[in-house]
């Protein structure tokens, strides 16, 4: 199906209407998997002419998205990944953990950006940056496609070389989303050390449902995560 190509419409509008000079694009990926970490990645890209056939990471063949993500890693101007672990994520919450990664991500840029663009239409960061959430951003936005594109690669190859350790669970094929062989691969061997345990699916493994970790308590807040971080915003 054709589609029209990402811009910089957004970034063109934050710098007329707040004066921001740099400005991020940043996704994630790996939200709703099973198991594995969850990905973030910023990434800034000025105003220049994107690479042929840049969009959405999951609108790509798995061969274009790695040939993409190699042309981006030299063209963006930088770009820089976060992780939140499995334990991160059951202990947090996910919301807090999107938060832990990006700001793990917009700390690793050698240069602090003025505003960021959001994928989604969830503020899931917060200050002391500027954010502008945009609905389909990764298809849109010329820099939020880009951190789409980066993400997706580095993580599906994360998870890879996660799963030659667990070569039942076929993360190299699943990336730790759920898929009919890796429940069939939950169900019979019961959760690795690389999945969440605060998970659903916890609850259809009569086996392996007592592993599961009930959280009782809010996710944390804003203050806890910056104080685990050791960051002074």
């Amino acid at each position: 199906m054709p589609y029209e190509p990402p811009t910089h419409a957004v970034e063109r509008s934050l710098r007329a209407t707040t004066g921001a000079k740099v400005v991020a694009g940043v996704d994630e990926v790996g939200r709703g998997a099973w198991a594995g970490p969850v990905t973030v990645c910023a990434a800034i890209t000025g105003l220049r002419r994107p690479p042929t056939g840049l969009t959405d990471s999951k609108l790509l063949t798995v061969k274009r998205r790695n040939e993409l993500a190699a042309e981006l890693r030299d063209w963006v101007t930088a770009y820089a990944l976060g992780h939140a672990s499995p334990e991160e994520i059951d202990s947090l919450g996910m919301t807090a953990a999107l938060r832990l990664a990006a700001v793990r991500a917009l700390e690793g840029l050698p240069v602090r950006p003025d505003a960021v663009i959001l994928d989604g239409k969830h503020d899931y960061l917060g200050g002391p940056w500027q954010v502008r959430t945009v609905i389909k951003g990764d298809r849109s936005c010329v820099a939020v496609a880009a951190a789409s594109v980066i993400a997706k690669v580095e993580r599906d190859a994360m998870m890879a070389e996660l799963g030659a350790a667990h070569a039942d669970f076929a993360f190299a094929a699943n990336a730790g989303y759920p898929s009919p062989v890796h429940r069939a691969a939950l169900e019979e061997r019961g959760p690795t050390p690389h999945h969440r345990l605060s998970w659903a699916y916890l609850d259809a493994l009569p086996r392996w449902r007592h592993l599961k970790k009930v959280r009782t308590w809010p996710e944390a807040s804003v203050p806890e995560i910056e104080g685990q971080l050791g960051f002074d915003f």
